[in-house]
Formats: C-alpha cells, structure tokens, sequence
C-alpha cells in the first residue's frame, strides 16, 4: 500500500509541485529545473498558450476619413457639457456629416473602461474611453450590428493636448481598450492641437476644415455656454421644480434647429429667452454662490464623472458659478500673447519646435495684434449670442488680472491643468466677493490640480481670512466621503449667504415685506432674467441693495440723488484733469504704446488688404480644437499628414 501511495505521487509531479507541509515522501535525487520546466509546459498547454503569439502591431496610427465614406461614416462625438455636445451634433450635421452625440459617460462607462482599459488611470480617460466602448458593445451586442460594420461605418472624433498627465500616453488607452473590446481597427481621430485640426490634405480628405466648419462648431459651443449659464442662474430660485430643465431642454431643440437649418442664430437665441421667460422665481432666498473650478474635464462633465457635482450644489442650497468654455478660450490666447512676448527677443536664434525664428522682422509684432484682436472678438461675440438670451451683466473673466493675482504663488509660466487660474480664480473670488464658497474638482491623482488644490491654496486661504474654499477628488466609486466633504463647507456657505441677507436688510434699511411687495408692484426686477449689480457675493442681498432705495424714495428725490451724484462725479473729473492729462500724454508718447499701434495697424493694413483668413485661420483652427474636441486633456496629439499648420504661438 506504501509502496502504490509513493508511485502515484511521482506520477503526478510531471504537473504539479509539492505543497508546503505536504506530508510525502519524494526521491532525494528529483531535478527541481525539470519540474518546473514541465510544471510550466503543462500549465501553458492547460492555459492556450502553446500556440506562438504575434506580437500586437498599432496600425492606426494616421487614421483618415475619405470623401466616399463620408455619406456611410457616423461621427460619434463627446465630452463637453449635454448642451453643447447636442448642439454640436445639430452644427455638424447642418454641414452635411453623419455626426452623433452618444450621451454623457456614466458609471456603467467607467466600468466598461476599468475592464478594458490599464491600471493606474484617472477617471476622465476610464469614462471617456469606456464610455465609446460601451457604446460600441451595444451596437454589436444589442442592436445586433456586425462588429466588422462598427468599424467601417463610425469614427470616434477627438483631440488631445500637451498636458503633463501621465506624460501625455493615454493616445493609446482608446486603441488598447478597442482592441481589447474586439474592435481592433476602429478609428479614433486625434487632431494635433499645435498644428491646428489638419488631417491629410488633397481632394480624397472626407473630414474638411474649412472656415464653415469652425464657424458652426465655435456658434455651437457659444450657445451651449450661454444656455449653461443662464440656466445655473435661474435654476436655484425657480419655484416650481423642473421648470428651468423644461426651458432648457426647449431652448436647446430651438437652437438645435437653427444650427442644423443654418438659420438665423441671434433670432433662435431671442426665440429660446422666451422659453426662460416663463420660468417663476423667488429671487429673495438666501443662496450660496459657489464658484466651480478644477480640472477641466472634471469641472464642465455634468454626470458621473464628477458625482452630478453641480446639481448636488444645488441640492444643498447653493447656485453655482460654472467655468464657461469661452473663458478657456480667453486663457489659450493669453496664453498665446504671453509667450509671444517671452520669446520675442529670441526671435532670430529660437529655433524650436514652438519658436519665433519662421517669423519676419514684423511677425512678432503682427502675432500680437492679433491677440488683442481675437481677444476683443471673443469677448465681443460672446455678448452678441448672451443678450439675444437674455444673459445680462455676464462677464467673463479678465486673464490679465487673473496671472497677476497669481504670479506670486504659482508661475504663470507652469501650464498643466489651467496654470495659475486656479489661484487666481480663488483670489478673485476672495478680494472681489464673487462666490462664499470656491470648490475645486479633480479626478483622484490629478498631479497638477492636486499640486494647487492641496498645497497652494492653503497658503492662500491663511493669507485671505474668511476665504472658504473645498478641494475634492473624484475616483468613480467615492460619492459619501466627496458628498459628506462638500455638505461640511456648504453649511458654512448657506450661513454665510444668509447673514449676508440679513446685513443687507439692515444697511438698506427695508424689510423683506417691503422688497416682496415692492418686486410684486415691479415684475421687472421679479424676472427669472434680471439680474441686479454686482455688490456682494450672494444674488439676493444684490437684489435688495438695488431695488432698496426705489422704495425707500420718491421718484423725485431719486433723481435729485442722481444728479448730486453726477455733480460729485463732475468735479472729481475736472479736478482730476491734469494728472490724468500728463498720464494720457505719457501714455501716448511711450515707445511700447508706439509699437502697439503700428502692430495694429499693420494687421489693419493686412485684413484691409485680404489677408484676413490668412491671418486667423490658424488662430480659429487652435481655439476650436481646444474648445470642441479638447474633452482628453491627457492625450497626446497624433499628426495626420506632413502639412501641418504653422502653431500660431509659442507655447
């Protein structure tokens, strides 16, 4: 029997070792290399792995769109706000292109992503890449598509940028996780941001950026980020629940058409202000302005990706102050500008990939009117689409006073994440009373967020007392501790808001019977659109400060008020005169204001003379990648074709 126990254990060594404490008795003279040898053939044969494996070879490194698939291939698009990744689709589709917006990721994308994408990645690249491969899958698995049709009839439309994240690799997490998911082959168009959205040229280029093609996208994302602000404005106060989504949702359809017809926008904006119109108000409750900054994947997603932080916010009492995506593009060409000027005296020698050496004598010059100039059109455009709205008194921000606020606690030559405008930004808000709360958003291990949210601004709340400011992390799957995190700051905001009220009830003198009764006699100021001077943080207490001395005084001790104070303002003036003349003079007569003006008249000279779409095109390709297709701020850019447009800054 001993002997039968010892045979069948030296059989079954040819596919298993000894365990640990195995009580057995084994021949003194057995070859452990052999052993495992034949352990690891065994297990190889029991596993598949036999079979010699090619090594896996990424093919689709300059994918391309022909004109012939144009009218067979559907553009899947997203990654910015519902709004404007809805009236993208209607912009894209009113210039001929199959084009559909597949929804905002959500948990079940970010599951989809884990499974199929690497360890170690931060939230936005597992929704935004499992979020096109869960919709893939459904295309194959429940509407029961050939997975061989998936990938001959849609693309995957998207950019990246030079951030700093994971040093910018994630090009590869949508081939991998495609590949993985068993659409290996699939195209996911990545448009270099430095040289502009280009891919191959020649008359076979299916995806054509021409002038039509960002004018639509930029009027898209215009709209969607007037639509977003109005409607975080008004929403708070609404008094019937749901009210300001149904004009929303109305207004966006409305929009949506115009965009698709190629119709009149400004008069779809006017048509859409009606559908806000009919939302009621009570613009007398006490809410906590937060102000929404971070990273800005994180900041702008409105689902899963960032818990619903914005309707949480709203949840818990507060009205939130988003980050419009024109604000980005504001930074982008500060950005542009700031470097110019750096580099300016390198010009001759700065022969980088970003540098100044292509340019003529007057290259520098005519690149920095050109900022000014986009900068003005920019925030010039932006009014023209948010009074048609109904967005009164929105202003955007202003880039040079936000870097210089922050130059002292973070260069503003450090550019990951959004740079010195999460200080600034802080500041502002602190010095100028924009928000009673500042909440700072980022995906869990953001170095650059992380690096300002958590170390620099401490400095800044010590040196600005009273400043409250809540930087959170989002994984995914940590919604208590990021919801219990933000309810601690938001109890101290609401009790901030309402003791401001409170105050200004006070220093005005009124009741809020009075204020109530006042807006009852006057619905102009009860309106969803109005909205009162800036004065303090909270938009209740503004609303009392301006309708305050309407009630308190006549109409002719009103406008006797008014005409003292011009008076004063008068006097000043003239008192004021001669220093203001010798700073005018001064001003005029410095050589840098000199050489400005023959910057700008040169670029005068230059549009006058037909060269304008010379001159921007460059400029509207840049800001329009960043503003549509920039939803992956960590992917690396890939070039489509040797023809790349000349980067119209140094960076």
């Amino acid at each position: 029997m001993q002997h039968t126990s010892t045979t069948s254990t030296t059989t079954t060594q040819k596919t298993r070792l000894p365990l640990a404490g195995e009580t057995r008795s084994i021949k003194t003279d057995v070859d452990i290399e052999a052993e495992l040898r034949a352990f690891e053939e065994a297990e190889r044969e029991r596993l598949g792995l036999k079979a010699e494996r090619r090594q896996w070879v990424d093919n689709m490194l300059k994918p391309k769109m022909t004109k012939k698939e144009r009218e067979n291939v559907t553009l899947l698009i997203s990654g910015l706000t519902a709004a404007q990744d809805f009236l993208c689709e209607g912009a894209l589709k009113g210039l001929g292109y199959n084009v559909h917006y597949f929804g905002m990721s959500d948990n079940a994308g970010l599951q989809t992503g884990k499974e199929f994408g690497n360890r170690g990645q931060c939230n936005p690249t597992y929704f935004t890449v499992g979020g096109l491969v869960k919709y893939l899958i459904d295309l194959r698995d429940k509407q029961g598509m050939s997975t061989e049709d998936i990938i001959k009839n849609y693309v995957f439309l998207t950019a990246g940028a030079c951030g700093p994240c994971r040093f910018g690799m994630y090009v590869t997490e949508y081939r991998k996780a495609l590949r993985d998911a068993g659409f290996d082959g699939f195209r996911v168009m990545l448009f270099q941001q430095t040289g502009g959205l280009s891919q191959a040229t020649g008359d076979d280029v299916g995806l054509e950026m021409n002038p039509a093609f960002f004018i639509a996208i930029i009027k898209a994302i215009v709209c969607g980020d007037t639509l977003n602000a109005l409607g975080y404005r008004i929403r708070p106060y609404e008094v019937e629940p749901g009210a300001t989504n149904r004009a929303m949702e109305s207004a966006k359809r409305i929009l949506y058409k115009a965009l698709y017809e190629q119709t009149n926008v400004f008069k779809a904006l006017y048509e859409a202000r009606k559908e806000f119109e009919g939302v009621r108000v009570d613009k007398l409750r006490p809410k906590a302005k937060t102000s929404i900054i971070g990273e800005f994947w994180a900041m702008t997603t409105e689902g899963d990706g960032n818990y619903a932080l914005q309707k949480f916010l709203e949840s818990e009492g507060g009205e939130n102050d988003i980050q419009l995506t024109t604000a980005w593009l504001l930074y982008n060409i500060w950005e542009c500008a700031r470097d110019t000027r750096e580099r300016r005296d390198l010009r001759g020698a700065d022969e980088g990939n970003y540098g100044l050496a292509s340019l003529d004598e007057f290259g520098v010059a005519k690149r920095l009117a050109t900022m000014r100039l986009a900068e003005g059109a920019l925030r010039v455009g932006f009014q023209a689409f948010a009074l048609p709205l109904g967005l009164f008194d929105y202003h955007l921000p202003d880039m040079e006073l936000v870097a210089e606020v922050a130059k002292d606690y973070y260069s503003n030559d450090l550019r990951g994440g959004e740079g010195h405008m999460e200080v600034g930004k802080l500041i502002v808000n602190a010095v100028k009373s924009k928000a009673h709360l500042t909440v700072s958003v980022k995906p869990f291990g953001c170095m650059p967020s992380s690096g300002v949210s958590d170390g620099v601004q401490s400095l800044i709340t010590a040196r600005y007392p009273g400043t409250i400011f809540c930087a959170v992390e989002t994984s995914g799957d940590g919604a208590t501790n990021f919801y219990s995190r933000i309810q601690m700051y938001m109890f101290k905001a609401r009790i901030l808001a309402e003791q401001e009220l409170t105050r200004a009830y006070e220093e005005a003198g009124v009741t809020e019977a009075e204020v109530r009764a006042f807006l009852a006699r006057n619905p102009k100021y009860a309106s969803p659109l109005h909205h009162a001077p800036h004065r303090v943080a909270g938009s209740a207490a503004n609303l009392v400060y301006e309708v305050a001395p309407l009630i308190k005084q006549t109409a002719a001790e009103r406008a006797v008020g008014k005409a003292r104070a011009a008076a004063g303002a008068l006097r000043d003036a003239v008192k004021a005169a001669p220093a203001k003349a010798k700073a005018a003079k001064e001003f005029l007569t410095d050589p840098e204001t000199l050489a400005r003006a023959r910057e700008d008249v040169a670029l005068i000279r230059d549009i006058v003379g037909g060269k304008a779409a010379e001159r921007f095109s460059p400029l509207v390709k840049r800001l329009a990648g960043k503003a549509y297709f920039e939803n992956n701020p960590e992917v690396r850019h890939v070039s489509h074709g040797a023809n790349s447009v000349e980067p119209i800054a140094a960076e």
